[in-house]
C-alpha cells in the first residue's frame, strides 16, 4: 500500500546510517516516491552520492544548498509528504525531537510534518535504556509519533538486549502495514471517475478543448485505489499515466465517447466521481478536410454536447453516490449549489479560477465542498491532497 506515497527519510549519525540503503530499496520496490534529508553526522557515515542514486533526487541536508540564495524549505517538505520515517535516530536526535531544538534542516523538516511520523532508534543499550531516553520516546509517542522499537543489540558486557536498530524490511513493513489499516475504507467499492478534457473535432487538424491537464481526476484515482476500490477511470487526452493495479484506464477523445462509457461503466458503480473538463458545445458538422483560409471569416455552429452528469444523476440508484465538479469564473457558490441540485449530486467540488496557481494545469488546488448539508472551505493544497479530501468525503457518506 506504498504506491505513490510519498516518504521523507532521516538520517543521523548512527553506524546503522548504511541500512537506509536497504530501507530506500525497501520503499521504492513499494511503489514509494523517497526524498532523504540527511544531518551532517550522518554524510560522515554514508555518502549522499549513494543516497541520491537510489532515490533519483538530490540530498537534503543544510537549509541553504547553494550560495545563491537557493534554499530547502522544510514547510515544503513537511505538505509534500505522506509520512516521515526517521532511521536511524540516535539518542542526540531524539533528544532534540523532543525538546523541538530546531538546529538542522532534519528538525526543521520534522516539526513542520504534517503527516504520520515513524522513529526507528539506533543506540547501544546502556544509552537506549537509560532514563532520559526513555522519557524523550515517551514524550514522542505522546505527540502521536510511531516509534519502531529495536528489537536485539549488545551491552558493552556481551549480554543480549534492546538498542540495535531493527531491520530494514520491518521498517518499511511497518509503513507497509500503517497504510494498509488506514486506508482500506474503500476495500470492495468499484468507483468510476472520468478524468481530463475532451477533443471536439472542427476538421482532421483542429478541435474545441480547454486547458485540463487530467491531473486532478489522475490523482483521485490513486486515491480511491490506494484505499482499496476497484477503480474505472475514463480519461480524456492526457499525457499521464496510471500506477496502481486497481485502476482500469479507458481512453476517449470526445465528449461522445466519454458519455458512452460512462453510461455503461455507471450501473455497475458503487459511487462515480465527474472530474473531466468536458465541452459542453460540439461543432454541428465536423469537416472531412482541412479547412483553408479562403475569406477573412469563417462561422463554426456549435450544438449542446450530451450532459454526462445530468444523465447519470437521472439514472442514480438508491444508495449509489455522485460526486460532480464545477469550475465557476463568478458566482461561484450559487452556480455550484444550482449544479447540485440540478444534476442530482450528492455534493459537489467547486473550483474557481479566482484562484491563481490552481485549476488548470497546476500541481495544486483549493476547492469548497458543497454538499445538501452546507460548503466547507479547504486551503491551497497539492492535488494529491486534495484527493484525499474529496475521496474521504466520499468514503463518509458511503459508510
Amino acid at each position: 500500500m506504498l504506491t505513490g506515497k510519498k516518504i521523507v527519510l532521516g538520517i543521523t549519525g548512527s553506524i546503522a546510517a548504511y541500512k537506509a540503503c536497504y530501507i530506500i530499496r525497501g520503499l521504492v520496490k513499494r511503489g514509494a516516491e523517497v526524498q532523504v534529508v540527511i544531518t551532517s553526522a550522518g554524510k560522515e557515515f554514508i555518502t549522499p552520492i549513494t543516497l541520491s542514486a537510489l532515490t533519483q533526487k538530490p540530498v537534503i541536508s543544510e537549509f541553504f544548498s547553494q550560495r545563491d540564495g537557493t534554499w530547502n524549505s522544510h514547510v515544503t517538505l513537511g505538505l509534500w509528504a505522506d509520512a516521515m520515517l526517521i532511521a536511524p535516530c540516535t539518542a542526540a536526535t531524539l533528544g532534540k525531537m523532543a525538546g523541538g531544538v530546531a538546529d538542522n534542516m532534519l528538525i526543521t523538516t520534522y516539526l513542520s510534518m504534517k503527516a504520520p511520523i515513524f522513529i526507528a532508534p539506533a543506540m547501544d543499550l546502556d544509552m537506549y535504556a537509560h532514563p532520559s531516553t526513555q522519557q524523550n520516546l515517551d514524550r514522542l509517542r505522546s505527540f502521536g509519533n510511531h516509534i519502531i522499537e529495536p528489537q536485539s543489540g549488545f551491552l558493552a558486557s556481551g549480554l543480549e538486549g534492546k538498542g540495535r536498530m531493527e531491520e530494514p524490511e520491518t521498517i518499511v513493513k511497518a509503513l507497509d502495514d500503517f497504510f494498509s489499516e488506514a486506508q482500506h475504507d474503500l476495500a470492495g467499492k468499484q468507483i468510476m471517475i472520468t478524468a481530463g478534457p475532451t477533443y471536439e473535432k472542427i476538421d482532421p487538424v483542429r478541435f474545441i478543448g480547454n486547458y485540463s491537464s487530467g491531473k486532478m481526476g489522475f490523482a483521485l484515482a490513486e486515491e480511491c485505489a490506494a484505499r482499496g476500490a476497484k477503480v474505472t477511470l475514463i480519461s480524456g487526452p492526457v499525457t499521464l499515466n496510471t500506477r496502481n493495479a486497481n485502476i482500469t484506464r479507458i481512453d476517449v477523445e470526445n465528449c461522445e465517447q466519454m458519455y458512452n462509457a460512462a453510461i455503461e461503466e455507471f450501473d455497475r458503480c458503487d459511487a462515480a466521481i465527474l472530474c473531466a473538463a468536458v465541452a459542453d458545445f460540439r461543432p454541428e458538422n465536423i469537416a472531412d478536410k482541412k479547412i483553408k483560409r479562403e475569406k477573412d471569416d469563417l462561422i463554426i455552429r456549435l450544438c449542446p454536447t450530451q450532459d454526462i452528469a445530468a444523465e447519470l444523476g437521472r439514472r442514480k440508484r438508491e444508495g449509489q453516490r455522485l460526486v460532480g465538479f464545477a469550475l465557476e469564473t463568478d458566482d461561484e457558490n450559487a452556480n455550484a449549489e444550482s449544479k447540485l441540485k440540478r444534476k442530482n449530486l450528492d455534493f459537489i467540488v467547486l473550483n474557481s479560477l479566482r484562484n491563481k496557481g490552481t485549476c488548470f494545469g497546476t500541481d495544486e488546488n483549493q476547492i469548497t465542498i458543497i454538499s445538501a448539508d452546507g460548503a466547507k472551505a479547504y486551503p491551497k493544497k497539492s492535488k494529491d491532497e486534495v484527493a484525499c479530501d474529496i475521496v474521504s468525503c466520499l468514503s463518509d457518506i458511503m459508510s
